[in-house]
Parts: structure tokens; sequence; C-alpha cells
């Protein structure tokens, strides 16, 4: 027997369509007013204690070794690699692991930083009395400073009682997304308190596109006989010459001395036509003041420049003389744009 299935109405659709928005709203919501809780928390009673635990990590030889279960433990794997690759050394211990030898990697150099929203999660006790017994600092994240892994630790970073997403307040859902704040908090606190730089941070970043935005322009500019160069004077029709023999759509206009003074752009030529136009000397057509960059900037510098300035291609220029080039297509086949 073929089973009937009633058709949706449009207007059943969008009543469910109205209804997904709004508990996306409510779950925005309600995490946002989580955040905000946990930034007035900071500028309060939250505030000394986040600073004994960013001068503990700072004053630690070893690393900061982040542990947590469950959802916590989600978060504290995220935060380590956080901390990782903003020059503070970290490791995900997952507490579970640790009771069956894992905490053999944990030193007396190391400070451990763990997640527990209740501060009464099992699997922690060992970690816990690990750290008491060889007097390694401990820094608790929870929101009950009362629990046993508030009263055990060093330093207790109590986050404000709030109310999850989930309808059922029960979900870690507004809750995750504090710790995560915190300790990107932390991170980012300890990186600029580091002085860790751009130039730090591709160390730990040379792949994908992250790592091809923190390489230098040097890296990927073209010199020598590919830059396309004029000297003043020069008559438009040998500018066109070299703008074309060269293919960057531009040509640069240089003194005496080499120096950079101005530049021809296939734009300039459109809106310079005329009759005379290839009789005409370069510095009646040139735009002066171009654009440039420095081979020792980072190139997401050059693409921000680019974007910015909404041109496609930039001169590189070293002590005011040209000593490159770059387009927006090298940025492409760079992985960056």
């Amino acid at each position: 027997m073929t089973s009937l299935r009633r058709v949706e109405t449009e207007a059943e659709r969008r009543e469910r369509g109205r209804a997904l928005i709004d508990s996306a709203r409510r779950t925005l919501e309600t995490e946002a007013s989580g955040i905000a809780a946990l930034l007035a928390s900071v500028r309060d009673e939250l505030g000394p204690p986040f600073v004994a635990a960013a001068e503990m990590i700072r004053a630690a030889r070893g690393r900061i070794i982040v542990t947590g279960m469950g959802k916590s433990g989600h978060i504290a794997r995220k935060i380590a690699a956080t901390l990782a690759s903003t020059g503070t050394p970290a490791y995900f211990v997952h507490p579970g692991e640790a009771s069956h030898g894992d905490l053999g990697v944990i030193t007396g150099d190391d400070v451990i930083m763990a997640l527990s929203w209740s501060g009464e999660t099992s699997e922690l006790k060992d970690l816990i009395d690990y750290s008491r017994r060889f007097r390694i600092g401990l820094i608790g994240v929870t929101a009950n400073a009362e629990s046993t892994l508030g009263r055990s630790s060093d330093v207790v970073l109590t986050l404000p009682q709030v109310r999850e997403a989930c309808p059922h307040n029960l979900a870690p859902t507004t809750s995750s997304l504090m710790q995560l704040a915190l300790g990107d908090a932390l991170a980012i606190a300890l990186l600029e308190s580091r002085g860790f730089t751009a130039v730090d941070f591709r160390i730990f970043h040379p792949g994908g596109r992250l790592g091809a935005l923190l390489n230098f322009v040097r890296d990927i500019m073209h010199t020598g006989d590919a830059v396309p160069l004029v000297r003043l004077g020069t008559p438009m029709a040998q500018a066109v010459v070299e703008m074309t023999a060269k293919g960057a759509g531009c040509v640069g206009i240089v003194d005496a001395d080499g120096r950079l003074v101005g530049i021809i752009t296939d734009g300039d030529l459109r809106r310079h036509l005329a009759a005379d136009l290839l009789t005409r000397p370069v510095e009646a057509v040139m735009t002066r003041d171009p654009k440039t960059v420095r081979p020792d900037q980072l190139v997401s510098e050059a693409l921000e420049l680019l974007n910015a300035s909404r041109i496609t291609v930039l001169l590189v220029v070293d002590a005011g003389r040209p000593v490159g080039i770059v387009h927006f297509h090298d940025l492409l086949r760079a992985g960056v744009a």
C-alpha cells in the first residue's frame, strides 16, 4: 500500500525558516551576553588573577600544559594551539591519558592550566594531585572558585555564572565560548607583553595562505630587467614600448640619479589619450609620487595597499630607487590574494 506524504505548504516553510532564524538569534544573543559578562569581570574581580596567571606563565621555564575533559578539553586543545603559535610553548594533555602514563610529560618547570566549568571533573583529580605533589604551578579556569579545582589552584580564573544557549541550559555553549575567549585573551596579552612580532609569527606559520601573507615583498617581487623603467624626458612612444615589452601594465619614471619620481599606468594612457600622446614627454603624463613598497615589507602589507588604493601593481623602492615590481597576479600565484 502506497503511503501518502502531506505536501508542506509555502507558508509552513516560511514559518519554519522564521523559527530557525529566531533560534539562531537567541543563541547568539545569549552567547554575546556571556562575553559581555566576561568582559565586565576582567575589568573588575577577574583582573588581578588574570594578571597573576599571565605572570606565572611568563615566568615558567617550561611549557604550559593545558587540559580539560569533554567540551572543556576541546577548548583546552585550541587554547594550547593558540598559545604555541603566538610564542608561548604549550601542549595539550588529555586528563584520561594523564592517569595512564602521560603525567610523565609534565616537568617541574611547566605550568598546568586546567579547564572545568564545574571544577569537579573527576578525570582531573590525578593531574591536580600530581601538580600539588611536585609543586607544579596550577591555573584553574572554572565557574566555581570553591570547587576542588578552584581550591587546589595557585591562581583561579573564575568565570561568571551565565546561562547556556541550550534551551535546557545543559549543552556547553555559552560556557565553552567564554573559556575560549578567556584563553584567547591570555594568549594575546602574553604575545603583546613579549613583543611578539609578525616576523616571529611567520616562523611558526610557514604554510598556507597565512604563511604566504607573512612572506616579504622581496620574496615575490620581479627584479632586474623585468622592472619597466624609463628616464624623465623620454618620449611617450618609447615608454609605451617599454610597458608593452615588460607586460606589467605600467612603467616607472626615474630621474638622472635613478630615483623614482613617477609612474605611468594603462589608466594614465587612457586619461591622456590624444593625437599627440606618443610625442609628449613622460613627465606630461605620469602620476607623481606613486604608491610603493619596500623589499622588507610583508606581503600582507602590499596586499592591503593594493586593495586600499584600488590598483594592481606596486613598484618596490629601496632608498628612493626602484629595485623591483609586484603585481596582483604575483599575490595570486603566491596564494595570498
